[in-house]
């Protein structure tokens, strides 16, 4: 089986949310089931039937999360050396070559990618066009709107 990559800040995330699913939302929703049952006929019973559809999809999701938890590899890349180069966890700041746009990712796994937040999946297409380079090197990176040309201006481990 294959090692899914994550930041430390990912598996927090993920074993808080996972924590919250089996402490708080799987006891409410055991609640919900003995209060519906008590209404009586389960047939015709919409609360019943509304929490039992919520139980399968919080069961799922805990089932997830473990599982993407026992293959994950955590990457902690402020105990790395900073030798310049673009790895899984890294911070990187771009400049595109023609217009001076200055634009600062983190590269992480695809759970945590969120682009609003300039955290990118290490398999998006400016991740992999990033990973292995090096401080100062000019990379280019096919867009919707063609092929840019970055350079690395910064690479940070933090």
């Amino acid at each position: 089986m294959q090692s899914i990559p994550m930041t430390v800040r990912g598996e927090e995330l993920l074993r808080e949310e996972l924590n919250h699913l089996k402490k708080v939302v799987r006891p409410q929703i055991v609640a919900d089931i003995a209060e519906a049952r008590e209404h009586g006929d389960l047939k015709e019973n919409a609360e019943y039937h509304a929490a039992r559809e919520q139980q399968g999809f919080c069961e799922g999701r805990i089932q997830e999360i473990e599982a993407k938890l026992s293959t994950s590899q955590v990457i902690d890349v402020t105990k790395m050396a900073n030798n310049g180069k673009v790895i899984f966890g890294s911070t990187v700041t771009i400049v595109n070559v023609d217009t001076d746009e200055e634009v600062t990712y983190k590269i992480v796994g695809d759970d945590e990618a969120d682009i609003k937040n300039n955290l990118i999946s290490v398999n998006s297409p400016i991740a992999r066009g990033l990973v292995g380079k090096e401080l100062d090197d000019s990379v280019n990176i096919q867009t919707p709107n063609g092929t840019v040309e970055y350079e690395i201006i910064e690479v940070e481990y933090i």
